[in-house]
């Protein structure tokens, strides 16, 4: 399970260029983090998370977005 705090870290470690989402680059690009991401969220690939969570639909997640596909998984505390 992950605090917010943790999330926002690590969503601010995969925002390689600070600009308030994660692009589908940037999680192919951080396999490392894009597993943690994975394990907090129960979804296998960058492509997935997209599809079911990218709710303005641009290609990237924003924190508030992988918020809520950790908040699904019930791993948000």
């Amino acid at each position: 399970m992950t605090t917010e705090q943790e999330l926002q870290s690590l969503f601010n470690k995969l925002d390689t260029d600070q600009d308030g989402k994660i692009s589908i680059n940037d999680l192919f690009l951080s396999p490392g983090l894009s597993t943690i991401i994975s394990s907090e969220t129960s979804i296998s690939t960058p492509q997935e998370l997209l599809v079911n969570y990218d709710s303005d639909e641009d290609g990237s997640i924003t924190f508030e977005e992988l918020k809520s596909a950790v908040e699904k998984a019930n791993n948000l505390t």
